[in-house]
C-alpha cells in the first residue's frame, strides 16, 4: 500500500506555531512516528506553502497511490484549485486538521475539500493522521 501525506501551509512550523493549538512536536518528527507505526505501508510526505505546487502533487499522485492525505491547511477554506484537483483524480483523499476547525473562526467552518473527500478527521491533533492511515487499511 502506497500513501502520501500531503501538508499545506505553515505546517512546516509545527512545533513553534501556536504550540496550544498544533501541539509542540514538529511533523518531521512526528513523520517518523507514523513510519515506524504503520511499517508495512510505504508512506510519503510533501509539504509545500505553494497552492500550485500542491495542485501539482495531486495531480502527480492522484492517479498512482492508493491513498492521499491531504492538510491543505488555510486553503482548506480558500482554495478551489485545490477542491477541483482532489475531485479530478482516482486516488481516495482524506482530509485532515490537526486542530477542530469548527470549533475555531467563522471562516474555517467552510471546506473546498470535503464534498470531494473519503472523509474529514479534526481536531485529533497530530493523531489525526493516525486515524487517516487506518482509515485506508
Amino acid at each position: 500500500m502506497k500513501i502520501i501525506i500531503i501538508n499545506g501551509p505553515n505546517l512546516n512550523l509545527l512545533g513553534k506555531r501556536e504550540p496550544e493549538i498544533y501541539g509542540a512536536h514538529s511533523f518531521d518528527d512526528y513523520f517518523k512516528v507514523l513510519q515506524n507505526k504503520f511499517s508495512a505501508i510505504d508512506i510519503s510526505y510533501f509539504q509545500s506553502n505553494i497552492e500550485g505546487e500542491i495542485i501539482d502533487k495531486l495531480h502527480e499522485v492522484g492517479f498512482t497511490y492508493d491513498g492521499v492525505i491531504l492538510n491543505a491547511a488555510a486553503y482548506t477554506h480558500t482554495s478551489v484549485g485545490i477542491g477541483d484537483a482532489v475531485k479530478a483524480t482516482e486516488t481516495p483523499v482524506v482530509e485532515v486538521h490537526i486542530s477542530n476547525v469548527h470549533a475555531r473562526e467563522e471562516f474555517r467552518h467552510q471546506s473546498f475539500i470535503a464534498a470531494n473527500a473519503k472523509g474529514v478527521i479534526v481536531g485529533f491533533g497530530l493523531k489525526s493522521y493516525d486515524l487517516a492511515i487506518e482509515s485506508f487499511l
